[in-house]
C-alpha cells in the first residue's frame, strides 16, 4: 500500500519520488510509456528522458540564477542533481549531460529503492482520494489532461516547443571549424581546446542561409493550434529568422568572442569574430553526438537536411535527430492551484513540474522536489514552511502559485527578477548580492525543516 501516488515519471515526478521515498513513505510511480503508450517528443521509456536539450544550463551558484538553483536542490540531495554529475559533460560553465546516462542513472536510483514502486500504466483521470502528485509534464495524454480541465473548471493555456537537431561527431568536416568557448571560458569540466564546435560563415554565406529559413518548408499548424504561442526560451529558429535579418546574428548564430582561424583568409575580411557562427554541443559522453545550439525548428526533416548541410563543415553532416515540435500545455497556477501546489477545489491533488507552467529542466524538478517535501510534511503531521522568497526555490513557488498575474501568466524561467529586488546594492554587484543572501537564508531555511534519517 503506497502513502503517494504520482502520475508522470519525468524529471519533477522522479525528483518528488526521491524526495518522498527517502524521508521514509512509500510511492507508487505511474509512468504511461513502457505500457505501449508514447508521447508526440518521447523516444523511449527511460525515465527522467531528456526531450530537448541538453543542458541544464549554468552551474555558476555566485552570479547565475540556474546556477543557483543547482546549489539549492544539490543542498537537498536531488536525484536530478546526482545523476547529472554522473552523467555530466563537457559544457564549459554549463552542466550538460548525456541523456541516456542521465535517464539510466535516475531510473536504476529509484528501482533499487525500497520504497518506490513503479508501475507502467496510463491514467486516464485525477483520483477521487489519495496523497496524489500529477507531474504529467506538457505532454499530458488526452484523457487525463480533460479530467484536469474538469476538476480545475479552466481553459489550459498552451504554447509549442521545438527540439534542436543532434549530429553525429564523424560526419563533420574539422577542418572548415574549429573547437572554442566563446571568450575562452574555462572549468573543470571543459574540454582541453573548448566546448564547442564552431561553424563559420561569411555575410553571403548568413545570407543565403536566411533566406533558406525563411522559404523552407514547415509544420503546418491544425486548426485549433493557430492561435498558440511561442515561448521565448525555446523559440524555433525560423521563427527568430522572421523577426528580421540580423536577428540570429545578435541570438544563437553570434560570432561575438570566437577567434576565428580563418580570419587571415579573403573568406573572411572582417577579422577576428565571423560576420555569423552555428555552433554545437557536446551531446553525449563519448563525444559521438553533438546538438547544434539554439537551432530548435519546425522546419519539414527534408528541408532540415538540405538547409543544415549548407553550413561550413556540416556538408555531409548525418543527423542522430531532427528538429521537431510539439504543443505543450500548462495550468494557470496562480489562478488553481494553491500556496503548496494543491488544487483549490481537490486538496489532496498537488501539481509538479512543467505542468505548473515553469520551464526548464532544473525548474521543472525543483518544483517536484518541493512537491514531494510538502506531502513529507503533510504526512508526517508537521505544518510546511516555504522555503524564503529570497531562495531560487522561494521565488519559483511564488510566481507559480500567486506573484503572477493569473491574466497573463507565461512559462517562466528562474531568474532573478522573480526575486526580492536589491536596490540598494550598485548593479554590478547584484548578481552576487542575491547569491549570497539565498545561500544564507537557504541554510537557515534548511535547519529547520529538514529532518531526514541519515
Amino acid at each position: 500500500m503506497s502513502d503517494v501516488n504520482i502520475i508522470g515519471g519525468g524529471l519533477a515526478g522522479c525528483e518528488a519520488a526521491w524526495q518522498l521515498a527517502r524521508r521514509g513513505y512509500k510511492v507508487r510511480l505511474s509512468e504511461m510509456r513502457g505500457s505501449g503508450e508514447m508521447t508526440p517528443a518521447h523516444q523511449t521509456d527511460g525515465l527522467a528522458e531528456l526531450v530537448c536539450s541538453n543542458s541544464f544550463r549554468s552551474d555558476d551558484s555566485d552570479k547565475n540564477a540556474v546556477g543557483l538553483l543547482h546549489h539549492e536542490m544539490r543542498a537537498l540531495d536531488s536525484i536530478i542533481m546526482r545523476a547529472g554529475e554522473k552523467a555530466r559533460v563537457p559544457a564549459g560553465s554549463a552542466m550538460a549531460v548525456d541523456r541516456d546516462v542521465f535517464s539510466a542513472e535516475v531510473q536504476r536510483t529509484l528501482d533499487e529503492h525500497p520504497n518506490v514502486t513503479i508501475v507502467r500504466e496510463r491514467v486516464d483521470a485525477l483520483p477521487a482520494s489519495g496523497h496524489t502528485i500529477v507531474a504529467t509534464g506538457p505532454l499530458t495524454a488526452q484523457a487525463l489532461a480533460d479530467s484536469i480541465v474538469k476538476a480545475t473548471g479552466q481553459e489550459r493555456l498552451a504554447f509549442f516547443d521545438a527540439i534542436a537537431p543532434i549530429v553525429h561527431h564523424d560526419s563533420i568536416d574539422m577542418s572548415k571549424c574549429w573547437i572554442q568557448s566563446r571568450w575562452n571560458k574555462r572549468t573543470e569540466a571543459s574540454n582541453a581546446d573548448g566546448d564547442y564546435i564552431n561553424c563559420p560563415m561569411t555575410k553571403e554565406q548568413y545570407l543565403a542561409f536566411h533566406q533558406g529559413l525563411m522559404d523552407g518548408e514547415k509544420t503546418e499548424f491544425r486548426e485549433w493550434e493557430k492561435d498558440t504561442p511561442y515561448f521565448d526560451g525555446c523559440m524555433p529558429i525560423e521563427v527568430m529568422a522572421a523577426r528580421g535579418v540580423e536577428t540570429l546574428r545578435y541570438g544563437p548564430m553570434k560570432g561575438v568572442g570566437l577567434d576565428n582561424p580563418y580570419d587571415t583568409s579573403e573568406d573572411f575580411p572582417q577579422g577576428r569574430w565571423p560576420y555569423a557562427v552555428v555552433q554545437l554541443r557536446q551531446d553525449n559522453k563519448l563525444g559521438t553526438l553533438w546538438n547544434m545550439v539554439g537551432f530548435q525548428t519546425k522546419l519539414k526533416y527534408a528541408a532540415q537536411v538540405d538547409l543544415f548541410r549548407t553550413i561550413p563543415g556540416l556538408e555531409n553532416a548525418e543527423f542522430a535527430r531532427l528538429g521537431g515540435l510539439h504543443r505543450n500545455t500548462f495550468l494557470n497556477s496562480p489562478m488553481v492551484l494553491d500556496r503548496q501546489l494543491r488544487l483549490k477545489d481537490a486538496g489532496h491533488i498537488r501539481f509538479a513540474g512543467q505542468v505548473t507552467g515553469c520551464e526548464g529542466y532544473v525548474e521543472s524538478s525543483a518544483v517536484g522536489l518541493m512537491a514531494g517535501m510538502m506531502v513529507a510534511a503533510e504526512l508526517g503531521g508537521e505544518p510546511w514552511q516555504a522555503p524564503p522568497a529570497t531562495t531560487a526555490l522561494g521565488a519559483l513557488l511564488s510566481h507559480i502559485t500567486g506573484d503572477a498575474e493569473a491574466a497573463t501568466y507565461q512559462p517562466m524561467n528562474i531568474n532573478f527578477g522573480l526575486f526580492p529586488p536589491l536596490h540598494e546594492v550598485k548593479k554590478k554587484a547584484r548578481k552576487e548580492a542575491y547569491t549570497a543572501r539565498a545561500k544564507a537564508d537557504l541554510a537557515e531555511w534548511i535547519a529547520g525543516v529538514e529532518r531526514v534519517p541519515a
